[in-house]
Formats: structure tokens, sequence, C-alpha cells
């Protein structure tokens, strides 16, 4: 069993894997409430919180799945990308116990593990079963928009990234602009679903420019429409614009999104699409895509929204599947080990 460990960013995570993938426990603790007040994560409170967190979060883990550190025989761990200090906490943690209990450690990738996600199972998920590579792979959360060309576990070639903004980015910051509560992305999801997406006209960045993504603009864009229906008041929730504008601009988003994503799967090829990432468990981009892509004759494996945002059962599903492929450190090689903190693989 794999032993997995994540804190990139904001939630410190352990979880408990078979070698086959099945996913015996996984816990997250958030910190929310502790980001809420300001609007989004303080990267030094951050890793503070992960410093309290992540012995009792392990220790639940274990648990959880009915196992102690005896029955471990590897541990997985974020290396990157993400927030340096929150990484160091996680990562530290994985290399004391493995060094301590003489076990091989496996760096993982966080981008690919959202990918390989979907391969998980569990008591009501029985995954992506039919799922082989070569397929593409959207990426899309608050911190990464990206398209891959993914040809195994952790082996994938970038088709398409951001520019600038991560659409999960986009969706927090027209949430705060409107005044609703961090992460404001779930809060749009919902007011989306009472509002109309036709009713404000706002850019879709890029669409038929390659693959690449921008979000920027569109954010200018809800502001500017924002002030044209406020002017210097604030935003009233009870308007009727209100959820229009939220409507409005996650269609804009969705829009972008699937329209590259099935453009790489044209551009390459490829009948197989996974969607993975926190922004993934949208829920007006679950339904949008699985419709698009299936109008296109292309299958969607769309990510179990507990397994979209970030967890630690992929990082150990992930280390599981480079495990069996003959991945992994150990000895001199684990204390060498450190993060990475930014992603750009060769296009």
């Amino acid at each position: 069993m794999i032993l997995g460990i994540e804190s990139s960013c904001d939630e410190t995570a352990a979880a408990v894997v078979t070698d086959a993938g099945v996913v015996r426990s996984n816990v997250v603790h958030s910190q929310i409430p502790i980001h809420a007040q300001y609007g989004g994560v303080v990267p030094e409170l951050a890793s503070r919180n992960h410093m309290l967190a992540i012995q009792p979060v392990i220790a639940q883990a274990l648990v959880d799945a009915g196992v102690t550190l005896d029955d471990i025989g590897a541990i997985a761990v974020t290396a990157g990308p993400g927030l340096a200090g929150s990484l160091l906490v996680g990562l530290q943690a994985a290399k004391a116990i493995a060094w301590s209990r003489r076990l091989p450690i496996v760096p993982i990738d966080h981008i690919a593990a959202h990918v390989h996600a979907p391969f998980l199972r569990d008591d009501t998920y029985a995954g992506a079963g039919e799922l082989r590579p070569p397929y593409v792979a959207l990426a899309v959360s608050g911190g990464h928009t990206s398209l891959y060309r993914v040809d195994g576990p952790g082996e994938s070639t970038v088709l398409g990234q951001t520019l600038d903004d991560a659409a999960g980015e986009a969706f927090d910051k027209i949430a705060k602009m409107m005044g609703l509560p961090y992460p404001g992305g779930i809060y749009i999801d919902r007011l989306a679903q009472r509002g109309r997406a036709d009713a404000i006209d706002l850019p879709r960045p890029m669409l038929h420019r390659d693959l690449d993504f921008s979000f920027s603009g569109l954010k200018t864009a809800a502001r500017l429409a924002l002030d044209a229906i406020f002017g210097d008041a604030p935003p009233d929730p009870e308007h009727p614009a209100f959820a229009d504008l939220a409507a409005s601009a996650q269609a804009a988003i969705v829009d972008v999104l699937v329209a590259k994503s099935l453009a790489a799967c044209k551009q390459t090829g490829l009948k197989q699409l996974v969607v993975a990432g926190g922004v993934a468990s949208n829920s007006g981009l679950r339904t949008r895509l699985a419709s698009a892509a299936a109008k296109r004759g292309v299958t969607a494996f769309i990510t179990p929204a507990r397994y979209c945002t970030d967890n630690a059962a992929m990082i150990a599903g992930l280390g599981a599947a480079l495990l069996a492929a003959g991945h992994g450190l150990s000895g001199d090689d684990l204390l060498t080990l450190d993060i990475h903190t930014t992603r750009r693989p060769a296009r």
C-alpha cells in the first residue's frame, strides 16, 4: 500500500491507496476558514498551518484505512508545482517517514496526479477502466489551465496552456468583484444556475487561436460589466443582473475550455478526453463538456468531484503507477529530493 501526502497549496492531505489504485482512505484538512478573510491564500499562513496539521492528518489517514505504517510499502508526495513553503512541509514529512522506515519515496508532479485521478477506484466509483493512453487531458484549476497529450503515468506533452491567468483564478476573482465569499468558484456555479448565460456579452478569449488560453481580459470585461450595472453602488445580490453576470461569466469560461479541449482531440486524432482539477467540479463545465464530447465522438472521462480538488489519493494513485513502472527513490537519493515550484515541460 502507498501513503500519499499532498501540501502544495492550502489543503493538508494524506491518503492510503493500494497498489492497484483502490482508495482505502482520503483525508483532507482545508484552510479555507483561515484564508477566507483575506480573499485568497496567504502563503506564510498556509505553510504554518500545514506544519500544525500534517501529523494529525497522516495519523487519521492510517486509522481510516485500518492500517499502520508497518503496512505501508512506499510514500508518494507532491514535489511541485505549488507554494514553496507549503510543499516543503509535506516533502519533509514524507522524507522523514521514508528514511526512518527504509521505504522508497516517489516525488509526484501535482498536475500529473490530477490527470491520473480518473484511474482511482473506491466503493462507489469503479474507475475509468476503459481509459488507455494515449489520451488528451484538460487540467483546469485555480493555478493551472493546460491541455496535455498523455502517453502514460507521468508522461505528458503540453499542447496548450494559459498565457496569464488560470480559469479557476478567473472564477475566484470575478466572484470577489461581486462580493461573493472565498473561494468564489462554487458561488459563481450556484448563482449561474438561476441566471441567463446570454444576458451579458462577455468575450471568449483566444477561442479560435491555437490551444493556449488567456483569462485576464475576461476578468476586465466582467469588471466593466459590473460597473455598468451597479455604478459606484455595491453589487446587489437581489438584482436580476447579479445572477446573469455569474451565468454569463461561467458560460464564457466553459465555452473556451470545451472548444479548446475538443480542438486538441481533433488535432491529435485522439478520442479520449480526461478532465481534471478543481474547476472540473464545476457543474456547467461537466454538463457542457460531456454533451459536446459525445456529439464529436469523443469519450469524456470527467474526474469524480471528490478527486477534483487537491487531495492525496491522486498523489498515492500516481505513485503506485510509477512504482510499478520502476520509479522511486531511496537511500542517498532520497536525501537529495527537493521541491519544484514551476512546471514548463518542453512543447
